[in-house]
């Protein structure tokens, strides 16, 4: 798994560093991911699953596992305090949607979630920590 995990770290990389092209916003894409936080609020891992793509549910073989990865390495997706989505963008290939998430002890966390477009909708490839805005003095 670690191995994957990384290789899907270079891939990420290797399409940040390529031409980034800013798309509209897609309401289909921020509600899957909306819908997918709100599943998590309410506990609902289940539910959370059908929002994430084939390739991560392979990856993680059930909800529990998938729950307990984002659980302990996502808790801001976990439990938010405030979501903003910022902007859409192709990256390398890659459909990624910006959302910006502040937890609930007022941290700021930007986040890039991969999209993929698949016969049951758009579904979530991945999430990746990204560089939160700097804020000036």
């Amino acid at each position: 798994m670690r191995r994957f995990i990384l290789t899907l770290g270079l891939i990420w990389a290797a399409a940040w560093a390529q031409a980034q092209e800013v798309l509209a916003p897609n309401p289909a894409i921020e509600s899957t991911i909306q819908s997918q936080f709100e599943a998590f609020l309410a506990d609902d891992v289940a539910t959370a699953w059908q929002y994430a793509s084939p390739n991560i549910q392979r990856l993680f073989q059930t909800p529990e596992n998938f729950g307990r990865m984002v659980r302990e390495g996502y808790p801001m997706v976990w439990r938010p305090g405030r979501i903003d989505y910022l902007d859409l963008q192709t990256l390398g290939g890659l459909v990624v949607q910006r959302v910006q998430v502040t937890d609930c002890q007022g941290r700021v966390h930007v986040l890039g979630y991969q999209m993929i477009e698949t016969e049951a909708g758009w579904q979530i490839n991945g999430v990746q920590f990204l560089r939160a805005p700097e804020v000036g003095a």
